[in-house]
């Protein structure tokens, strides 16, 4: 697989429209990084991204950067001490809660899933991926904000198993 100059596009809108300001991205020996200038919305953060560059995979690893402020570590001391499961995103994408806007969501707080209950929509480059609970129990807290930009293994939802 490669990477048109629309999925460039379409990937630098999606790292836009997030509330990251780095993204890397390697796939078939090519590496695509790409850093937000000015940090992350809400900051008076240019809306444009500074570097959009492919290099080849065999180049030396840029240094990494310093990671976006995360939901994640109050959720894990919470879901480990009361005994939640963390439904987490299979992929890097933009998190639907629903099937189409103005539909309501899949599941809310206090639903019922079981493993296969799916529980949002992954978007990357334009395919749906359906995100399934993965677990049985009842949803206790949800995390992914509808149309926001999740990470691979970022928790989207808190259930208490059965």
């Amino acid at each position: 697989m490669s990477l048109s100059r629309k999925d460039i596009d379409e990937i630098m809108h999606l790292l836009e429209a997030s509330r990251f300001d780095r993204l890397s991205l390697e796939m078939d020996g090519l590496k695509l990084e790409l850093v937000r200038e000015g940090g992350a919305r809400g900051r008076g953060a240019s809306t444009s991204p500074t570097r959009a560059e492919a290099v080849p995979a065999a180049m030396p690893a840029p240094t990494p950067a310093p990671t976006a402020p995360s939901r994640r570590e109050p959720v894990e001391g919470r879901a480990q001490a009361e005994g939640l499961v963390e439904i987490k995103s299979p992929l890097l994408g933009v998190f639907y809660r629903a099937p189409k806007p103005g539909e309501p969501p899949f599941v809310e707080v206090g639903s019922r899933v079981e493993a296969d209950t799916v529980i949002g929509i992954i978007e990357v480059m334009k395919l749906m991926n359906s995100a399934r609970a993965g677990v049985a129990g009842e949803v206790v807290q949800i995390l992914g904000e509808n149309g926001e930009m999740v990470e691979h293994g970022e928790a989207l939802m808190l259930v208490r198993p059965d």
